[in-house]
C-alpha cells in the first residue's frame, strides 16, 4: 500500500536556490517537487503556510550522549533512558542522522570508562534495531592516540554494526587543540579542580604517553579502518606537517583544525574541512583557536558540527545567512549535504526526487533563532 504526504506552500531549501512550491513523499521517499503552490489539496496534505522545508540535519560528530549518562559527577543514568533523552534533543533540534562520539583509549578525564563505551555502543544498536529512536543513529569512535590501549579498544568496538566513522586525536599536553602549555592548564586544571603539583603531575604523564604511543597506534589504527571500510578523521590538526600526515595515512576529514594553516592546507589536499558551530555562534573558539568565521570567508570550511550544543547546528546556519555571511542554501549545505557525503550517506542531505524524505519544518523571523516545527525521518514524523 502507498503512503502519500504532500507539503504545501514551502519555501523549499534546495542545494543552490529556495524555491516556493510542493514536495510530494510516497513511502518514505522524495517523489516530486513542484513550484505549484496550491496543488494538492488533499487529505495528505500538509500546508507550510510559507516556512521553510529543507533536508534534516546530518551531525558527524557530538559528545553529547556522555552527558545524559553521566549528568552529574559520579551519577550514572540509565543507559536506555538516556540514550532516549539524547536523542529526542537532538531529534527536535532537526537532527535526522547523527554520529555519537564514543571514546576510545580514555585519557583520564572521564570517570566513564572502557566498558561504559561499549554498553553505550551496543544500546545504540539495540535501540535502532527495536525501532526506539527519533533520528538515525550512528557511531564516531573518537581515538585518542597517545593511549596505550586505544589500539585494544577499537579492535572490541569495531565489531559493531553502527560503526560507520572514526577519528584519531592526541589531546596531550603540547599537542594539536592544546599546542600552549598554559591553555592547556587553564582548561584542564580549571575543569578538574586539581592542584598545581597534582596537573603538573598529570600533564607529565600524559606527555610521555603522547610521545610513546601516538605515532605506532595512529599508523595502526588508520590501517585497520581502511580494512574496515569505516572513514577516518583528523582532528585538531595545527600545521602543515599534521596535514601531510593525514594525506599519508588516507584521512578524509579534517576535523576542528585549529590553525588557518592547517585548514587551508587541509582544503587544498581535498579534505573536508568540519568545524563546530557553537565556534560559529559564539563567534570565535572557546580554547582561543581559528574562527571558524575566518575559514569561511577563505573559502575552507564544508562542515559544521554541533558538537556540545545540538541545536547550534540549525542556529548557526540560519545565523550565517541571517548575518549576511553567506547565504542559506550555502549554509544549509554545511549541515546536510556536506556531512552526508563525508560519511557516504547517498541517500540523504537534500531535497532531492529519489532520496530519502528526511525533512524538517522551520520557522525563521530575523533576530530570533530558527524554529523546528516538525521532523520527519523517511517519511514518519518524529518530532
Amino acid at each position: 500500500m502507498t503512503h502519500e504526504q504532500i507539503f504545501t506552500r514551502c519555501a523549499i531549501i534546495l542545494p543552490t536556490e529556495i524555491v516556493e512550491g510542493t514536495v510530494v513523499v510516497r513511502n518514505g521517499v522524495i517523489a516530486d517537487i513542484s513550484t505549484t503552490a496550491t496543488a494538492h489539496q488533499t487529505a495528505n496534505g500538509i500546508d507550510l503556510e510559507g516556512d521553510y522545508l529543507m533536508p534534516g540535519c546530518v551531525e558527524l560528530h557530538t559528545d553529547h550522549l556522555e552527558t545524559h549518562l553521566q549528568p552529574r559527577p559520579k551519577v550514572r543514568w540509565n543507559l536506555a533512558a538516556a540514550l532516549q533523552a539524547h536523542d529526542g534533543q537532538i531529534a527536535t533540534a532537526g537532527i535526522t542522522t547523527v554520529f555519537d562520539a564514543l571514546r576510545v583509549g580514555l585519557d583520564g578525564d572521564t570517570e566513564l570508562g572502557a566498558g561504559d563505551m561499549a554498553e553505550m555502543a551496543e544500546m545504540i544498536s539495540f535501540a535502532t534495531a527495536a525501532n526506539r529512536l527519533r533520528a538515525e543513529h550512528f557511531i564516531h569512535l573518537r581515538c585518542e592516540v597517545s593511549m596505550p590501549d586505544v589500539v585494544e579498544q577499537f579492535d572490541a568496538m569495531k565489531r559493531n554494526d553502527r560503526v560507520r566513522l572514526a577519528s584519531l586525536m592526541d589531546h596531550a599536553p603540547g599537542q594539536r587543540q592544546f599546542v600552549s602549555l598554559e591553555a592547556y592548564r587553564i582548561y584542564y586544571q580549571g575543569k578538574k579542580k586539581i592542584s598545581d603539583a597534582d596537573f603538573e603531575a598529570f600533564s607529565a604523564r600524559r606527555i610521555a604517553q603522547s610521545l610513546e604511543n601516538a605515532d605506532r597506534n595512529r599508523l595502526a589504527l588508520a590501517a585497520r579502518c581502511h580494512a574496515a571500510g569505516i572513514p577516518i578523521a583528523s582532528h585538531d590538526d595545527a600545521t602543515a606537517a599534521h596535514v601531510r600526515e593525514s594525506v599519508d595515512l588516507g584521512i578524509a576529514l579534517a576535523e576542528f583544525p585549529t590553525t588557518i594553516e592547517a585548514a587551508t592546507l587541509s582544503k587544498s589536499a581535498r579534505l573536508q574541512v568540519l568545524m563546530g558551530a557553537p565556534n560559529v555562534v559564539r563567534g570565535g573558539s572557546h580554547s582561543g583557536n581559528v574562527s571558524a568565521l575566518d575559514l569561511l570567508e577563505r573559502d575552507a570550511l564544508d562542515i559544521l558540527s554541533s558538537d556540545y550544543v545540538p541545536f547550534s547546528l540549525l542556529q548557526a546556519a540560519f545565523l550565517l545567512a541571517e548575518r549576511g555571511q553567506t547565504n542559506l542554501p550555502h549554509a544549509v549545505r554545511m549541515i546536510t549535504a556536506n556531512p552526508a557525503k563525508a560519511a557516504g550517506l547517498a541517500d540523504r542531505g537534500r531535497i532531492e526526487t529519489g532520496l530519502r524524505a528526511d525533512l524538517l519544518r522551520v520557522r525563521s523571523e530575523p533576530g530570533s533563532p530558527p524554529l523546528v516545527a516538525g521532523v520527519w525521518r523517511a517519511g514518519a514524523r518524529v518530532a
